[in-house]
This record gives C-alpha cells, structure tokens and sequence, in this order.
C-alpha cells in the first residue's frame, strides 16, 4: 500500500511524495534508500545548520533501520530501553515508526504502536518514543513527526493517543498540548531517574459499544 509524506523545509514549504510501506526503493534519489550508517556522523563542533533545510520523512521499512532508531533514542532521551523495546515496537509496528532526515542523515525518529486498551478494549495509539538530534530542534522536525504518526493511527481507527514524557520538559508538554493532548495524570517517579511525569491523551473520536466489548477484539 502507498502512503503520502512529506518532505519540508524550516521556512514551513511542503511538498508531498509517494513511498510504499516497508518496501525500501531502488532509486539512490529516495530517502527509503539512506545508508543506516549516515546518523553515526556527527555535527562538527563549530558547524551551524542554515536557517533553511530541507527535511524529508520516511517510515521504516528494514530491519538495518533498528541501530539508527536506537542510536538517536539512546542519544537523545533519557530513560534507557533495552534492545528488546526497540524489537517489540518496530516489529510489531514498523508501519508506526517514522524517520526525519538531513539528506543522508537520520536526525529524528517516533516510535508508537496500537492496540486495544487492556480494560475498555478501545483502539489506543502509543507514542513510545520521540526523539530529535540536538542541533536540528526547534525546526519542528517533532511537530511533524507527531503528526505524521497521529495521521497513521488515526487511519488505524485509533479512538485515543496517550503518551508519558517528564514533568520537567517543558519543550514536549508545549508540543504535546499544542496539538491537543490534555494532562490526564500526574505519575510519581515514573522514570527510573526518579522524575515525575505527565500521562498526556488525545481523544480522537468517540467509541462505539461493539468497539469497547471485548467478544469484538
């Protein structure tokens, strides 16, 4: 099945391109092509990115794609996920696992899945894991990111997106909340540094009674 995404500048310009889900092209031009060695290559420390840069997104689609997922995560975040994690959710859900790209270089990824939820049996999205390369933030790289993911789980028939990040990071809540996502509970020393977070949710649309039953999961 084909998918339309899109590729971006930092000036706000878009412009949709085609590529099929999990199927990586043959074309040198396609972002689906990239090397999984262009995140290991790092920003000089006096390099500066220009104001403008064109930023292209694509899902994953091999399984190289794994240790880039896990290198910008384990770079980037906090909170540390065993190799497993990264398997259980990129496995199950590649076509929910989404990459920003620098011309050959990976500079951002979200991590979700969806499933129905284990007491209301509603159809819930996750967003597991949201992560962008220092020198590439504040360029809405992850507003676009969440969007696309939201995007794809809505078309899932997700009811409802939730999410966790730090009581501290104010960058995520102001993301999260600008797209609509409520504070639905405070969770005490949730992170295994001891920090607090917030449970954010999005309510996509109402639940039907056959959905939330169980003899129809």
């Amino acid at each position: 099945m084909n998918k339309t995404l899109e590729t971006s500048n930092t000036s706000g310009d878009t412009k949709k391109t085609q590529t099929s889900d999990l199927k990586p092209s043959n074309s040198s031009s396609n972002v689906n092509s990239f090397s999984p060695t262009a995140i290991q290559e790092e920003l000089k420390p006096n390099e500066e990115l220009h104001d403008e840069i064109e930023i292209t997104y694509t899902d994953f689609h091999d399984e190289s794609q794994l240790k880039i997922v896990q290198d910008i995560v384990d770079k980037e975040l906090s909170e540390p996920y065993s190799l497993y994690t990264y398997r259980y959710f990129v496995y199950n859900w590649p076509d929910l696992c989404f990459f920003a790209c620098h011309g050959e270089r990976y500079v951002g990824v979200i991590v979700c899945k969806l499933e129905h939820h284990q007491t209301s049996w509603i159809p819930q999205g996750y967003i597991a894991m949201l992560a962008v390369e220092v020198p590439y933030r504040k360029r809405k790289i992850g507003t676009a990111l969440v969007k696309m993911a939201i995007e794809a789980m809505i078309d899932r028939c997700a009811a409802e997106i939730v999410l966790e990040t730090e009581l501290n990071n104010k960058a995520a809540l102001t993301l999260y909340e600008s797209l609509g996502f409520i504070r639905e509970k405070r969770l005490m020393r949730y992170y295994m540094n001891g920090v607090d977070a917030f449970r954010l949710k999005l309510w996509i649309r109402d639940v039907t009674p056959q959905e939330s039953s169980e003899d129809n999961v």
